[in-house]
């Protein structure tokens, strides 16, 4: 790297000792504190002008290598704060996705300070295939820690990416393997590049926090079956101009032809994923081969990784119902317990209620646009009560696919999985229970229930009244589970 400063600046990291002392610390802090430090550097950099260009660079380099591995864990930390605090979850994401975002700027300030400076374009010209490539990598970083809170990515964000893809096919880098950080395998800025296009065809907005964490270390992995092409050939799945601002589209119909079209498939790696799904069941782990950052229950894995092999595969997935564009209101209320109070009559009037506006209706579900909030607790996999406009009914369903559209705007796809949903206060082995059930009884015959997870007892009854009747019930499978509930399987011996 380069290794000159200027003598004129009183900053700390102009100091060689003092620098290498600053980033040693960095290196061996906890995520936060170390990405915390990292991050206001940054910021100090960015406002000292006494630094020269090949300076600024230098040292953005090196902080950027000594955070890293702090930043990759709190990225990996995060999505596991979903049951905690959400002050704390809000903090932790404000941290993490600004942190990135500072690093972009200041790559980004360095460009384009190369470009106004032909002076020092020879002390920085050596750099620029490295500087390429992190741009990209933080952007990547970035774009999954806005997926994270499913935020919206304007055009901006597709038009900086490709114009760097662009820069470094001008200079003849985009192809050249190199390693991007100290001690990691050799790659391009190609695939790098390649990466993000492919996350974002992976449609993590019908993904949680963990799996679009689990995600993105699978797509690192299966990125060589990946390749990024100009050619249009019969088995392109997906195109993008990197010149546009414009993300990665299916390819329904054949773009405009210009010299920074591309075109990538992921037919090979859905092939790959197949056989990965197949082993880890027959072996019931993951493949020690496939670093994905921690230990995750194969449960946890596989529907991530059925997810991928559906978003890659050549056709698009089909809706399995007919959807009706209607415009309509329709009140929510939030989680296990919010709707358990509406449908008991413990809870009335519009105090804690959401108005969401139903904007398409079918047979499996609704789509609606949301108000988003500073305290937003919409998440995939949250169970939510709906009352339609002009309805005394309640239905009950799963938060599947979660967009922000705005800085107050959302649009959420929800699953319905009960049109007749009734709570009950249920007797478990002497503990007073509230549950949901979200099926009618029939003796002999099973029905769903929505209870709390640890009211949940293998071969513990749950005995209730309901229509002057009582009931008991045996608990079977766990069908599925969401933040604070989950739903299972009870089958009905007796009710009269």
């Amino acid at each position: 790297m380069l290794g000159f400063f200027s003598s004129k600046t009183v900053h700390p990291l102009a100091d060689s000792r003092e620098a290498k002392r600053i980033l040693a610390e960095i290196a061996s802090r906890e995520p936060q504190s170390a990405v915390e430090d990292a991050n206001a550097w940054l910021e100090s950099l960015a406002a000292d002008e006494s630094f020269k260009l090949a300076q600024r660079l230098e040292l953005i380099l090196k902080l950027d290598e000594a955070t890293l591995a702090q930043a990759r864990r709190l990225g990996r930390d995060y999505p596991v704060m979903g049951g905690g605090s959400r002050v704390l979850e809000s903090r932790q994401w404000q941290l993490g996705h600004g942190y990135w975002q500072q690093l972009v700027s200041a790559y980004l300030g360095c460009l384009d300070g190369y470009r106004a400076a032909e002076k020092e374009n020879d002390a920085i010209r050596p750099q620029l295939p490295l500087l390429y490539g992190r741009l990209i990598h933080a952007l990547a970083a970035q774009f999954k820690w806005k997926r994270f809170r499913y935020g919206p990515v304007g055009p901006e964000f597709w038009q900086t990416l490709g114009a760097i893809y662009l820069a470094a096919v001008d200079a003849k880098a985009a192809q050249k393997p190199f390693s991007l950080y100290a001690g990691s395998p050799e790659g391009t800025i190609e695939a790098e590049y390649l990466k993000v296009l492919v996350f974002h065809a992976s449609s993590l907005d019908n993904l949680q926090p963990l799996q679009i964490e689990i995600a993105e270390r699978f797509i690192a992995y299966f990125l060589p079956y990946f390749s990024l092409i100009r050619e249009l050939l019969r088995e392109n799945v997906y195109w993008v101009d990197a010149a546009k601002p414009l993300p990665p589209t299916r390819l329904a119909k054949l773009p405009e032809v210009t010299p920074t079209l591309r075109f990538f498939n992921g037919t090979r790696a859905m092939e790959a994923v197949g056989k990965t799904i197949e082993q880890i069941r027959s072996e019931m782990r993951v493949p020690p081969g496939i670093n994905l950052g921690a230990q995750y229950e194969v449960d946890v894995v596989i529907p991530v990784l059925e997810h991928l092999a559906m978003c890659w595969a050549p056709k698009p997935p089909m809706r399995s119902n007919v959807r009706r564009r209607i415009h309509s209101g329709m009140k929510v209320a939030n989680g296990l317990a919010g709707v358990h109070q509406r449908l008991s009559g413990r809870s009335s009037g519009t105090e804690g209620l959401d108005a969401w506006a139903v904007d398409d209706v079918s047979l499996g579900g609704f789509g609606a646009q949301v108000p988003v909030s500073r305290n937003d607790w919409i998440r995939i996999g949250v169970l939510v009560g709906m009352q339609p406009e002009g309805g005394e009914n309640w239905l009950i369903g799963i938060v599947r696919r979660y967009v922000r559209t705005g800085q107050s705007q959302g649009s959420v796809g929800i699953e319905t999985i009960s049109k007749t949903p009734r709570a009950i206060f249920a007797d478990a082995g002497g503990l007073q229970t509230e549950a949901l059930l979200l099926d009618t009884l029939e003796v002999g015959e099973y029905a769903r229930m929505a209870l709390a997870a640890n009211a949940l007892e293998d071969k513990m009854a749950l005995v209730f009244d309901l229509d002057d009747k009582k009931a008991r019930l045996h608990p079977r499978e766990t069908l599925m589970t969401g933040p604070d509930f989950v739903v299972a399987n009870f089958f009905v011996q007796s009710f009269s």
